[in-house]
């Protein structure tokens, strides 16, 4: 049994990792911006005992106060994390010349800097053999295909993934394994904005089950990686 942070868990890939996760036995602390989206997660749990497995709190992981509203609640419900996946995340679709400065600050916020700042604030509670799992993209895997409308995610998710390269390092030492997972497509509210018409052979369950096995798994194997997962892009 293993204590789980999960961003960006109100729905898609977040919601169903989290909901696989809690379903194995695992303590989920479960974070999103939208609560009322958020509160369904506990109801979706198949029996009362996982139910009971997921904490869910409404919290802002790029301007939301770590000191006073999620630190308490680790300290008391937690204590130790053994995994942090880095779920959270937004989209903008819009031709290069279109997109505002204003974008590309709001994706690098959302795709990078929240998970920069739940990282450094979470470290201190990370267990010996910890696993961070950031959640990037096939936009923004190097060599990968490229897509119209999408610059400014893709950047933001190129970011993350040399984040995961640089923190490697920083965390062997600490003996914090840390992993990225390049996503290609799934079936998700942010597929159909991306890629609106769109259908993924990839469903947001089959691709939440899997990064739940990872979470608990993949650090045995890689660190410093970013991987990509993807049967289409899209």
């Amino acid at each position: 049994m293993a204590n789980i942070v999960i961003t960006g868990a109100s729905n898609g890939i977040g919601f169903e990792t989290a909901l696989a996760l809690a379903k194995q036995g695992n303590n989920v602390l479960a974070i999103a911006r939208n609560g009322n989206r958020l509160s369904k997660l506990q109801s979706a749990g198949t029996n009362e005992a996982s139910t009971q497995k997921i904490q869910a709190l409404s919290f802002d992981i790029v301007n939301g106060d770590y000191r006073q509203a999620l630190i308490p609640l680790i300290t008391e419900k937690f204590g130790q994390i053994h995994a942090l996946i880095n779920n959270a995340g937004t989209l903008v679709n819009k031709p290069f010349a279109e997109t505002s400065a204003t974008d590309f600050l709001a994706m690098t916020q959302s795709n990078l800097i929240g998970h920069v700042q739940i990282i450094q604030h979470l470290l201190p509670y990370l267990a010996a053999n910890s696993h961070i799992v950031n959640i990037g993209s096939m936009g923004g895997f190097q060599g990968s295909v490229k897509f119209p409308g999408l610059a400014a995610y893709s950047a933001s998710k190129a970011a993350l993934h040399a984040l995961t390269e640089c923190l490697a390092l920083e965390f062997k030492e600490m003996d914090i394994k840390i992993n990225c997972l390049a996503l290609g497509s799934a079936q998700t509210e942010m597929l159909e904005k991306a890629f609106p018409g769109y259908k993924s052979p990839v469903t947001a369950s089959e691709m939440g089950q899997y990064i739940a096995h990872f979470a608990l798994t993949g650090h045995q194997f890689f660190n410093g990686k970013i991987l990509p997962v993807a049967v289409t892009t899209p």
